[in-house]
């Protein structure tokens, strides 16, 4: 149902137009006013069940190169409100349905001294606040660069956070839990030990960031349909606990370069007094335009395995060969160099893996360093370019495809592009074509490395451009994608639904590289998974790396129940088996968990969660009546009380629960679980026990 009508005398009362313009909830929980100070500068707050959330808080942007920005010396030239209520069906999701319901109040702003004009466009849900800025067409604002963004968040106190250090590159960091007054010196430390952070404020942290108040208010600040635009970080004013907006400059240090009519991505809060509704809340999604492809027929969920853990650890290499100066001297024909003997993504080997997701029913097989340029690339240049067409010698394209097809698979495509995005839009046309020629529908991207040209940054506004040039024009060819080191994501999978993952954040592969705090994943719900979901790739079921390649020393800080939990925890749409066959093969009865998951969901509910201690999610599978149930826990010990009463009525159902041994531990007893089969109704209660750094799965199947 889509209902779109004007209801100001509804939503305001007010006898001048300067006035305070306030604005409700379509529940009342959330109240938002707006107004103009004495110096024409706009400001608003936002109450959360009659409680300050967010302070007076001013808005505006600061201009490059003119002599007056849009700041301040406003005046309320018209304002306008409506209301909307709909419910759409997303392609793939959580639910099978979302509400898109909420109050809107723009307000238009003129600038008598420049004769410009601003729209402030506020939309209130019931679980928080979205707002943007909007230029329309005028004489006196076509063309503009933005040297700042000065939005303002203004904290009610000394808040708890869970964040990461502010950087234009990179979202790959343990978060850091700790109180608003800590993060100045927190981050002064990861500053000296990372040199990708650019000239950032040494208090600025990246969205999205969650908060909890000192009376159990729970704050989440990120953005929503980021596009033409550049990423929104947060700097803060650590004495007045005020966050500001700070956009991510390009090569000359511009923040924007924008010509009206134009607008810029929603700015959001989300509130909630119930972690578990940050978790459950579709605000960001419906802050985005709906889908702009129409036959969505052939975007479909995916689970996975892939030639790709064992490169991340060692034990094999993306590149064919070695021979560095060789292929560098322009030999195309990769007879005349010597193979290393530890190429990957050879003939045998992905047989090897397409074998093993046949006979375990996994859709695909992810085959990363199958081209040419590989060689180079880890050896000598940084400013090296790959080819996306040319596969080395013992990767035969046909063969591994036709051989693929017959087992009921298909192959994902791999694109490195080593940040030379340039040569990648050259290319894209003949690499999708490519793909579409050989059977690939789905292709993960990568950007590792510095952005060419140099000087740009991986989230300004020309580099966002690019990713979302590549989504469309993927979309062209009917083709996925799951872009790694891109821009986070901000619900733009919902106007293009092919976008079915990201990574942009600490993900799996970090296990291999020394690791990361067992409470991660009970942390990235509320902060990454917030604007989409992430290609986490879990599933690892050896966390001794080092019988993977004895010189890899890094240990997986997990347990096996806790890594099968991921699977419902971490919502995506694209669930990868990471580890290798051989390691599920040792696990038959925990792998039976991943075999049986599914990847799409009608319904979800979250049945208890804290940020960085815990989070237990039932989901139940699209299409059936079986449930998935997934607990995550940090670093204390803890047991979880749930009911069943999710289930249906009248029905009853085998649960078989994955669950830590009582002496399960991330560090010490990872590979301890028992497996237990039980009946259950919705009228069942389960106390269940998490060890640190565990968890536990539990399958929910129907009885016939």
């Amino acid at each position: 149902m889509k209902n779109l009508f004007f209801a100001s005398l509804i939503l305001f009362a007010f006898s001048s137009i300067a006035e305070a313009q306030q604005l409700k909830s379509p529940e009342g929980k959330f109240v938002m006013e707006f107004s103009l100070q004495n110096d024409g500068t706009p400001v608003y707050n936002l109450k959360y069940k009659n409680k300050e959330v967010v302070k007076t808080s001013k808005l505006g942007l600061e201009l490059k190169d003119d002599k007056k920005s849009l700041l301040n010396d406003f005046t309320i030239a018209d304002t306008k409100t409506s209301t909307f209520d709909e419910t759409w069906k997303p392609v793939w999701g959580e639910v099978d349905h979302i509400r898109n319901h909420y109050n809107e109040l723009a307000v238009t702003l003129n600038q008598k001294s420049t004769d410009r004009q601003i729209v402030i466009r506020f939309r209130l849900f019931d679980d928080g606040l979205g707002f943007r800025y909007e230029f329309p067409a005028q004489k006196n604002l076509t063309y503009f660069v933005i040297k700042e963004e000065r939005s303002q968040f203004a904290m009610t106190g000394d808040h708890t956070a869970f964040w990461i250090p502010g950087d234009y590159d990179t979202q790959e960091y343990d978060y850091t839990k700790s109180k608003l007054s800590e993060i100045r010196g927190l981050s002064q430390k990861a500053y000296t030990a990372n040199v990708s952070q650019k000239s950032f404020s040494p208090t600025g942290v990246q969205t999205s960031l969650m908060l909890k108040t000192a009376d159990g208010i729970y704050i989440n600040l990120h953005e929503a349909a980021l596009i033409d635009y550049s990423c929104m970080h947060l700097n803060l004013d650590d004495k007045n606990f005020v966050f500001e907006s700070w956009l991510t400059p390009d090569a000359k240090g511009d923040k924007g370069h924008m010509q009206a009519p134009n607008h810029s991505p929603w700015r959001t809060i989300i509130v909630s007094d119930d972690a578990r509704e940050i978790l459950a809340s579709k605000m960001t999604y419906n802050l985005n335009d709906p889908s702009k492809i129409d036959n969505t027929s052939w975007i479909k969920p995916v689970k996975y395995v892939g030639v790709w853990w064992e490169m991340i650890t060692g034990k094999s290499s993306w590149s064919y060969t070695n021979d560095y100066p060789t292929v560098q001297l322009g030999v195309t024909d990769f007879a005349k160099a010597k193979p290393n003997g530890t190429h990957g993504a050879n003939n045998a080997n992905v047989k090897k893996y397409i074998d093993f997701a046949a006979a375990n029913g996994f859709d695909a097989v992810l085959v990363e360093g199958w081209n040419e340029g590989w060689e180079d690339w880890f050896g000598h240049s940084k400013d090296y370019v790959f080819d996306f067409l040319t596969p080395y010698p013992d990767f035969d394209v046909k063969a591994l495809h036709e051989y693929a097809k017959s087992k009921g698979v298909k192959i994902i495509m791999h694109h490195e592009t080593s940040g030379s995005v340039r040569n990648y839009e050259r290319h894209m046309d003949a690499a999708y074509k490519f793909m579409n020629d050989n059977g690939y529908d789905a292709v993960k991207s990568g950007y590792v490395g510095d952005i060419l040209p140099r000087g740009e940054n991986h989230y300004s506004q020309w580099i966002v451009n690019h990713y979302q040039y590549a989504i469309e024009k993927a979309a062209d060819y009917k083709i996925m994608v799951n872009a790694h080191e891109a821009v986070r994501p901000t619900g733009i999978a919902r106007t293009y639904p092919n976008l079915i993952g990201n990574e942009a954040a600490r993900g799996t592969e970090y296990q291999a590289f020394g690791g990361s705090k067992p409470n991660h994943v009970t942390v990235l719900p509320f902060t990454r998974l917030i604007g989409g979901p992430m290609d986490y790739t879990p599933g690892i079921f050896e966390m001794d790396i080092s019988k993977m390649n004895p010189e890899n020393k890094s240990h997986v800080n997990s347990t096996i129940c806790n890594q099968l939990a991921l699977y419902v925890t971490m919502y995506s749409p694209l669930q990868m088996a990471a580890d290798t066959p051989e390691n599920y093969n040792r696990f038959p009865d925990a792998f039976q968990f991943i075999k049986d998951v599914a990847v799409d969901w009608s319904e979800s509910k979250y049945i208890e969660a804290e940020p960085g201690d815990f989070i237990t999610v039932a989901r139940k599978a699209k299409g059936t009546n079986n449930w998935f149930v997934g607990n995550v826990n940090g670093e204390t010990p803890r047991t979880s009380n749930i009911d069943f009463s999710f289930l249906e009525k009248g029905k009853k159902y085998t649960a078989t629960i994955y669950a830590d041994a009582k002496d399960a531990h991330y560090k010490t007893n990872p590979q301890a679980y028992t497996i237990k089969k039980i009946a259950v109704t919705n009228k069942s209660k389960l106390s269940q026990f998490s060890a640190p750094g565990g968890g536990y799965a539990i399958s929910i199947i129907e009885n016939k």
